[in-house]
């Protein structure tokens, strides 16, 4: 039997709503398809954005998304993607596809689709490709409110009032498809070019994100933060507010990557011993950070995240389409909870990506839309944003799976939201067998809210667009309430949420 103790006296952070954020690039059937269907077409829409998709990612309650990159924002020119769309320039997307880029979406349709979900914008500005100047004018012509060249022209393109932008990331995997650059070499180009993201806005400053490491670079991360950091209460905001990591899941390596539906059982724990990789990362760039920062101003945001595996047969190759199993139900979970018990450094995280892409929450086929597995577990967790990570622990667990691939079988965090209410999320990582969970608490007499589990006895099992309601949040019945807490048998390959006040 597994027991867990929560501690509801013991608060020991903020979980930042932004760790639940959500990527958009200009890749495959992301943007168009999958998010954008314009004005005239046939699928439901308000203003171009599909209305299905949009109300399942309200649902969600989507804190940020980051757009339109990724690779594609160190080639996007955003002037490109304003003004009438039959006079927007086309381009090839040379990183995704090789496929001809319209810029019928741009920053007006972000914006919009933002608006439309109800979550906070971060753009990722061009530093690979384009100028200081570009750069510059971009964040004039979003933020300013005044006569200038750029409120000018957003003016004669339709958009009187100035934006708001919360986040804006100078420059995206710069040691890589961005540049190729040295850490100190970017460091020193994002000391310039973020002098002009200016804050036009004084009561609403724009959050800057460095461009951070690429899994265990930290190398890197002591190059950047050495060149780049400034830690002086006149300068602190000026130079950055967040430093990046991405990491995604490849079962088998880089190069081959691994099926997104038929692996074995081996395959399944090697997976799910990746994901919980995310661990030692974040301690390992956070212990680079305290150095620099031991006060906590910097949050680290992992802006790409999710599993990575061979395109789906018979797409094309540079679109990243993936179906979307119980095992991806089951990596989200290991690393939402890794990321809320880091709460004091990971203060925003990017699931990548939205639709149709990687580790999608939503697949599109013409008219039909469903969600995936991960899309429920999200679901589920969306509680824990802005909540107070509370002290817990679980005892009473062994380590499963081959003995390279061993992984601890039950992962949890738990959180206590403004109102009182405790959410407990668990994941059961076993698919040979269910578990015992005996969940004790400090103080006595907490009543059951809600209990909702996502799972299937299958553990390739997926939702298509004829079975859309293989995988998804149910009720979970079968909780014991007592005095002193609950206890249940919590199904193998399950993610489970609990929630008490």
């Amino acid at each position: 039997m597994a027991r867990l103790v929560i501690n509801e006296e013991k608060k020991i952070g903020r979980i930042e709503p932004e760790v639940y954020g959500h990527f958009s690039e200009h890749l495959g059937r992301c943007i168009y398809e999958g998010i954008y269907v314009g004005e005239n077409s046939e699928i439901p829409n308000v203003n171009g954005m599909r209305s299905d998709v949009v109300g399942a990612l309200k649902e969600l309650k989507v804190p940020v998304l980051r757009w339109p990159g990724g690779c594609f924002a160190d080639e996007y020119h955003w002037k490109d993607g304003i003004g009438p769309r039959e006079n927007r320039k086309k381009m090839i997307n040379t990183h995704w596809g090789g496929v001809v880029e319209d810029n019928s979406f741009g920053t007006h349709e972000f914006m919009e689709l933002c608006s439309q979900i109800g979550c906070t914008n971060y753009i990722n500005g061009n530093l690979g490709s384009g100028t200081v100047q570009e750069m510059s004018e971009w964040v004039e012509y979003m933020t300013f409110n005044g006569v200038s060249p750029m409120a000018d022209l957003r003016k004669e393109n339709g958009r009187e009032e100035p934006w708001t932008v919360d986040f804006f990331g100078v420059g995206n995997e710069n040691w890589g498809c961005g540049g190729n650059m040295t850490p100190e070499h970017y460091a020193n180009e994002y000391r310039r070019y973020q002098t002009y993201v200016r804050n036009y806005d004084k009561k609403h400053p724009i959050k800057k994100v460095c461009c951070g490491a690429n899994v265990d670079d930290y190398y890197w991360t002591e190059g950047v933060l050495k060149t780049a950091f400034a830690n002086t209460e006149d300068q602190f905001h000026g130079f950055m507010d967040y430093l990046s990591l991405h990491y995604y899941v490849h079962p088998e390596g880089w190069e081959i990557k691994g099926s997104a539906t038929d692996f074995d059982d081996e395959v399944w724990y090697k997976t799910l011993n990746k994901a919980l990789y995310m661990e030692e990362l974040i301690q390992g760039h956070s212990a680079i950070m305290d150095q620099y920062d031991p006060e906590k101003k910097i949050g680290l945001s992992v802006d790409e995240w999710g599993s990575w595996y061979t395109c789906e047969p018979g797409t094309n190759p540079g679109f990243l389409y993936q179906q979307n199993t119980v095992r991806d139900a089951l990596i989200a979970g290991i690393t939402l909870n890794i990321f809320n018990k880091h709460c004091d450094r990971v203060k925003m995280a990017a699931l990548a990506q939205m639709v149709n892409v990687l580790q999608a929450v939503l697949l599109t086929e013409g008219e039909q839309m469903i969600k995936t597995p991960t899309y429920h577990v999200m679901h589920m967790y969306r509680y824990h944003q802005g909540a107070d990570l509370l002290q817990s622990a679980v005892t009473g667990i062994d380590n499963i799976g081959p003995e390279k691939w061993n992984v601890p079988k039950i992962t949890e965090s738990v959180s206590m939201d403004g109102d009182g209410v405790i959410t407990v999320t668990l994941n059961n990582l076993s698919i040979e067998a269910s578990e015992e969970i005996d969940i004790q608490f400090a103080n006595k007499g907490h009543q059951l809210r809600e209990a909702k589990i996502v799972t299937h006895p299958d553990m390739h099992a997926k939702n298509t667009f004829d079975a859309p309601k293989e995988v998804e949040e149910r009720d979970f019945d079968g909780c014991n309430v007592s005095e002193s807490g609950i206890s249940f048998v919590m199904p193998k390959n399950s993610v489970v949420e609990i929630r008490v006040s």
